[in-house]
C-alpha cells in the first residue's frame, strides 16, 4: 500500500521552483540573520502547503477514464477516437493525459493538458490513421493530475486495454457515386453500345397462357398440377467481376505510408462496393507463387464482409509472382466469360513481356484490365527543374523509365488488354471508370 502510494507521487515544477526560491532566502540568511527568520518561515509554509495538496489529491480516488475507439478501424483513413475523463472532486484540476496507444502507429507518445473542471467529464478528441493492417493493442489511460495549489501530481492509471483490428479501408465506400462517372446512365446503371450474348435468370413457374414458350414448359410442375406450366425467366443484368491481387514482390513498394498491395487492397474493397450495387456479381483472387485463395463471386450485400475479412490479412511475399500459375488456375476455375480486374507492378517491358503469354492467355476467354502503377518519385524527378549535369543525367533516366511505362499501355492494347496506368492516390478513381467504360463499350 505505500509502495503503491508512493509511486503515484510526482513533483511538479512548481515544487523545484518554491524550494529554490526558499534556499536562496537561507544563503541571504547566511550574511543577514533577519533572513533565516523568513526562511524559516517559509520553508513551514512550504511543508503546511505541501501538506494541504496531498489531502486535496489522496482524499479520495476522484478521477476516472474511459477511452471511446472503433471495434474496428479503416486502413489508411482517419478514425475517429476520444477519451473521457471524469473530476469527481470538488475543485479544479490540471491534468497532463497518456495515451498508450499501439507501437504500430509509431508516435513516441500521445499527450493531452487540460483543465478537468469540479464534477464534470472531459471529452478529449483525437484522430488515428493507421498504415497497416492487423491487430492493434491499446494500453491504459494515464492521467496526471494536479490540484490548485500545483506543487504535486497524483497519478491515475485508468484500465483501458483493448485490442482493435485495422481493417482495409472502409469508411470511404459511399463516396464513390456513379453519377459521378461519365459512363453512368441512370436508366440503366450505365450507357450500353451493344450487346455482345444474351443470357437468362429462373425468376418462378406461371400457367401457361397462348403465346408463352413451349420451350420453356415445365411438366413436371404440369403432372402435379393438372394443367399446363412453364417456365418463366428474365434477362440476366449480372456479369462477374473479379479483382484478383498479385501480393508478390513487386506490391511491396511504399508510397506515402502504404504499400501498393495497400492501395490495392483498399481498392478491391471499394470496387466491389461499386460493382454490387450495379447489380454486378464481385470475386476476389489473390496469388503470389501460387494462388492462395478465389473467393467465387456473388451480388448480395452480404457478400463485402466475406471480402472484407479475406483481404484483412494479406501480406507480400519475398518472392516474384507465378503468373503461369494464375492462368491456369483462372481457366480451370472460372469457367463463365468474366472482367478480371489484376492489381499488380511492372517496372520495365522485360518484366511485362515475361508475363505477356499468361495475360493473352487470361485475356483469350475473359476481359482483362491489367492496373499498374506510376513511380511517383520518378515523375517527381522530372517535374523538378534540373540546374546541374548531374539533374540533367537524373533527369534524362527519370524520363525513360516513365516513357517504357507508357510503352506497356500500348503493348498490351496491342494484344487486346485492357489497361489502367495510375497513381497509386487515384487507383480507385481510374479503376471504376474503367470497369464503367467497358459496361459501356459491351465487352462483357
Amino acid at each position: 500500500m505505500i509502495k503503491k502510494f508512493w509511486n503515484s507521487i510526482f513533483l511538479n515544477q512548481t515544487f523545484f521552483i518554491a524550494l529554490g526560491i526558499i534556499a536562496v532566502v537561507f544563503v541571504f540568511g547566511h550574511f543577514y540573520p533577519l533572513y533565516n527568520m523568513v526562511a524559516l518561515g517559509l520553508l513551514v509554509l512550504f511543508v503546511f502547503v505541501v501538506l494541504l495538496d496531498l489531502i486535496l489529491l489522496y482524499r479520495k480516488n476522484g478521477i476516472t477514464a474511459k477511452r471511446e475507439v472503433g471495434s474496428i478501424l479503416s486502413n489508411g483513413d482517419e478514425n475517429n477516437c476520444s477519451v473521457h475523463i471524469t473530476n469527481a472532486y470538488e475543485y479544479l484540476l490540471f491534468a497532463t493525459i497518456y495515451e498508450e496507444i499501439p507501437h504500430q502507429l509509431a508516435l513516441r507518445e500521445l499527450k493531452f493538458k487540460t483543465k478537468l473542471n469540479p464534477q464534470k467529464t472531459k471529452i478529449i478528441r483525437y484522430i488515428l490513421q493507421p498504415k497497416e493492417r492487423g491487430e492493434y493493442d491499446f494500453g491504459d489511460i494515464i492521467i496526471m493530475a494536479s490540484s490548485p495549489l500545483q506543487l504535486i501530481k497524483r497519478r491515475y492509471a485508468a484500465e483501458a486495454s483493448t485490442k482493435v483490428s485495422v481493417y482495409p479501408s472502409y469508411i470511404h465506400l459511399n463516396r464513390y457515386s456513379l453519377q459521378n462517372f461519365k459512363y453512368f446512365s441512370n436508366e440503366i446503371g450505365i450507357k450500353k453500345t451493344r450487346k455482345l450474348g444474351h443470357s437468362t435468370e429462373f425468376e418462378q413457374i406461371k400457367g401457361y397462357v397462348k403465346g408463352d414458350d413451349i420451350r420453356y414448359m415445365n411438366w413436371k410442375a404440369s403432372a402435379k398440377k393438372g394443367s399446363l406450366m412453364v417456365n418463366q425467366y428474365i434477362d440476366e443484368r449480372a456479369q462477374q467481376v473479379y479483382c484478383i491481387i498479385d501480393t508478390g514482390r513487386a506490391m511491396q513498394m511504399p508510397f506515402e505510408g502504404l504499400s501498393l498491395l495497400d492501395y490495392a487492397i483498399n481498392s478491391t474493397l471499394a470496387m466491389s462496393h461499386v460493382i454490387i450495387k450495379n447489380h454486378d456479381r464481385a470475386g476476389v483472387l489473390y496469388f503470389n507463387k501460387i494462388v492462395e485463395k478465389i473467393l467465387p463471386a456473388d451480388k448480395s450485400m452480404g457478400h463485402l464482409p466475406k471480402i472484407l475479412n479475406l483481404l484483412f490479412n494479406l501480406k507480400t511475399v519475398f518472392l516474384e509472382s507465378n503468373f503461369e500459375k494464375l492462368y491456369a488456375d483462372v481457366k480451370f476455375r472460372i469457367s463463365h466469360r468474366s472482367l478480371l480486374l489484376l492489381y499488380t507492378n511492372f517496372e520495365d517491358m522485360n518484366s511485362l513481356k515475361r508475363q505477356l503469354p499468361y495475360l493473352k492467355g487470361l485475356a483469350k476467354n475473359n476481359v482483362l484490365v491489367v492496373i499498374f502503377f506510376k513511380n511517383s518519385e520518378i515523375e517527381d524527378v522530372i517535374k523538378n527543374k534540373a540546374t546541374n549535369e548531374i539533374d540533367y543525367y537524373y533527369k534524362s533516366v527519370a524520363e525513360k523509365l516513365s516513357f517504357q511505362k507508357k510503352l506497356m499501355v500500348k503493348e498490351l492494347s496491342k494484344h487486346g488488354i485492357q489497361s489502367v496506368l495510375t497513381d497509386p492516390k487515384d487507383l480507385t478513381i481510374n479503376t471504376i471508370d474503367k470497369y464503367l467504360e467497358v459496361k459501356a463499350r459491351g465487352l462483357i
